[in-house]
């Protein structure tokens, strides 16, 4: 696994995260009942110093009331506002030292304040669902906000027994006790704090395809009434993950898991092993199949290969757009090189004020971060040949699989795989602001 944490705060939301210390594993139990949005918790992480003894450290945790705070069983002294939970153990940490730390917490979850609107928590008509991306995760249980921190998982809620909970990772128990039952998700694979997805509703839950041997187990969690609909929208899954895997490799993770909300959402959320879809989303004639394939990219990009920081989104996102023209090209439908034909002319009639390698804040959810950074990956293709092309994107999910890396690492792991020189392609793609020419080159049909 490589690593590439940043080295400081990040850019973008400086007050999230803290880089004097990196957790490896969160131990969530949570009590949750919907009819009050009554969320009570209690979170054992464990973490490690770095290279500077730890006087202080700070977690984020929205607006809960704080019940006990200990660090290695001990009372610190600790401050919560604005977001942050500020904890100066009673004995400084020591350099490279493992750390425990224990947090209580209890109140009404909500969305968290974001520059893109309230995002986290969302308490639904009849339960809840979590879609953090990229600030939220502070909305329902303490954390090391920074998506280059990535740690394992194991998440208990309990809630009346009417609700199904569904988490990324594996099932581990689930326990039936008066009303109330207690669910258990296990995530082993190292997760950025953003992408630990939660949904709590009424659902019926079916398994999408026969994974066979040693394939992937897939599973949608839909409402009752949605499911002929979902059948259709969701019977090609089972082949993207085939293909992807071809493509892009093994898939990363144990399972993988769909969830269809009764409410609409303005767009799909991915998380680590698990997205979320919107009930306009499923409409019966495979109209947001498209999504269906980006949401599943990136479980490849994004989630098992994670960004350094919020300045390199694009490696979430462009990939995951490509992902989209991949599937249409490899299912009878319109090539990658038509796509980007299209992605291109919509480019050209609109403001060429963005730069993908640091899009700003501001424009990191653009829509024409997603199109560039699709055509940005073509454009790599275009000049790799297809053969070298897919050997490099699954060498570097191999090598960065459960890890967090950034454009530098990118362009520098692709040029090793060119015959000639990619720095003009590269300067000119993610660089630079004005649009390039449409890439054109070999772009067959992937092999």
């Amino acid at each position: 696994m490589a690593v590439q944490q940043s080295a400081g705060q990040d850019p973008y939301f400086p007050d999230n995260g803290d880089p004097r210390y990196r957790v490896h594993r969160y131990e969530l139990a949570l009590d949750y009942r919907p009819v009050p949005n009554r969320l009570s918790g209690t979170a054992r992480i464990n973490a490690i110093a770095g290279r500077s003894a730890l006087t202080e450290f700070q977690l984020n945790l929205a607006d809960f009331r704080v019940g006990r705070v200990r660090v290695d069983g001990r009372q610190p002294h600790y401050t919560h506002r604005g977001g942050r939970l500020r904890v100066r153990p009673a004995k400084p940490v020591r350099a490279g030292a493992a750390f425990t730390v224990e947090v209580q917490w209890s109140g009404n979850p909500k969305p968290v304040t974001s520059p893109f609107g309230g995002i986290g928590w969302e308490e639904l008509e009849d339960g809840a669902l979590v879609a953090s991306q990229p600030v939220g995760a502070p909305s329902w249980y303490p954390c090391n906000d920074r998506p280059a921190d990535k740690a394992s998982y194991q998440i208990s809620v309990t809630t009346p027994s009417a609700y199904a909970v569904v988490a990324g990772g594996r099932l581990l128990t689930r326990t039936a006790k008066a009303s109330t039952t207690t669910w258990v998700y296990e995530q082993s694979a190292p997760t950025s704090s953003y992408l630990v997805g939660l949904a709590i509703g009424k659902y019926q839950t079916v398994l999408l395809g026969d994974p066979g041997p040693g394939g992937v187990p897939q599973h949608g969690h839909i409402p009752a009434h949605l499911l002929p609909r979902f059948s259709r929208d969701f019977a090609r899954q089972p082949a993207m993950m085939e293909l992807f895997q071809e493509l892009f490799g093994p898939y990363p993770f144990d399972e993988y898991a769909v969830v269809v909300t009764e409410e609409e959402l303005d767009v799909p959320v991915e998380a680590q092993g698990l997205s979320l879809f919107g009930a306009n989303h499923v409409d019966g004639a495979r109209g947001s199949e498209r999504l269906v394939a980006h949401e599943l990219a990136h479980q490849w990009f994004g989630n098992s290969v994670s960004i350094a920081d919020w300045r390199h989104i694009w490696l979430n996102e462009g990939f995951a757009k490509y992902a989209e023209w991949l599937w249409s090209e490899r299912s009878g439908g319109r090539s990658a090189q038509h796509h980007a034909a299209s992605a291109h002319r919509l480019l050209s009639s609109l403001p060429q004020d963005l730069r993908l390698s640091d899009p700003g804040r501001k424009l990191m959810f653009d829509d024409r971060l997603y199109e560039r950074g699709g055509l940005a990956v073509h454009a790599v293709r275009c000049a790799l040949g297809d053969e070298a092309f897919f050997r490099m994107l699954r060498e570097w999910t191999r090598l960065h699989r459960g890890g967090a890396a950034s454009t530098a690492a990118f362009t520098a792991h692709a040029a090793r795989f060119a015959e000639e020189s990619l720095h003009d392609l590269f300067t000119a793609w993610l660089h630079e602001t004005r649009l390039p020419p449409l890439p054109l080159g070999e772009a067959r049909r992937a092999v």
